[in-house]
């Protein structure tokens, strides 16, 4: 299934994508889409629902966040090797774990919008994952089984306050607006293998990222059983994993975002993002 969220800021519904792109009002079959609700089992139920008998939404509706209320906001970092290289940077060893805020995350058509003081905030399309089910001490097996969906994240980063303000990769990584999300989330019978998908993200009409999750160092396997090695992962928190090269840090000279530039990005099967910067 797609599942989305449409409406409002802070009036969000929930709602799937039928066989004909029809988006489906879900209000009447679970009160949205949380961590508390992808917990309790709600989520996993929404397989058996006949799309066809929900009310068709009208055109135009704005599309929210995929999910409210998510639990931690993981991110991986220098996760493609040929990212790496364009940054020139090691190749890491295990995997780089950072947090983005929940308080950052936007819809997919959303603004973003940039700090005062910004000069240097750049672009990351990535494929991210949400937790269906706790995971600790997970062996790579049976990792995927704790996957409840897919989706898209621009993971916009601040590479000032990110690389030389001092502490963590996370100052650079969680103002409001930093963590578009979606358009939608994708149930793992519809992604057969995550680690063989097309990504790519066109700034002002030109192809800058173009890439695959072929060349990820740590596959979604591997992630989330390093991951519950170091924590307990519950059902609604959300891990993004990593961009393949392009981003404007890469440019020679580096390249920027700035007021007026449009992101447009997207992933195999997963939906197109769309944002003007502000």
């Amino acid at each position: 299934m797609k599942l989305l969220r449409y409406g409002e800021p802070g009036a969000e519904k929930p709602g799937a994508v039928d066989a004909d792109g029809n988006i489906r009002d879900l209000s009447s079959v679970i009160s949205d889409i949380t961590a508390d609700t992808i917990a309790d089992g709600s989520f996993a139920r929404l397989a058996g629902v006949d799309l066809a008998t929900l009310p068709v939404v009208a055109d135009g509706a704005r599309i929210g966040p995929p999910i409210r209320r998510i639990g931690n906001f993981l991110a991986i970092g220098l996760n493609y090797a040929d990212h790496a290289e364009e940054t020139n940077a090691e190749i890491p060893a295990e995997p780089i774990l950072f947090n983005k805020a929940p308080s950052c995350i936007s819809g997919p058509y959303d603004d973003v919008v940039l700090p005062p003081d910004s000069e240097k905030s750049d672009w990351e399309v990535e494929l991210a994952f949400v937790i269906g089910k706790e995971a600790r001490f997970v062996s790579e097996a049976d990792a995927l089984d704790h996957v409840a969906a897919y989706t898209i994240c621009n993971d916009i980063s601040e590479r000032s306050y990110q690389l030389e303000r001092g502490g963590q990769w996370m100052k650079g990584k969680c103002c409001p607006t930093f963590g578009p999300l979606g358009p939608w989330l994708v149930t793992p019978d519809e992604v057969p293998d995550p680690q063989k998908l097309s990504l790519w993200l066109e700034l002002n009409g030109d192809r800058v990222q173009n890439g695959s999750t072929t060349t990820m160092i740590f596959p979604i396997a591997e992630i989330v059983s390093y991951l519950s090695r170091f924590m307990v992962l519950e059902p609604g928190d959300l891990v993004t994993t990593g961009t393949p090269p392009g981003v404007g840090l890469g440019f020679k000279p580096p390249k920027y975002l700035k007021r007026g530039d449009v992101m447009k990005l997207g992933i195999e099967g997963m939906g197109v993002q769309q944002q003007t910067v502000r």
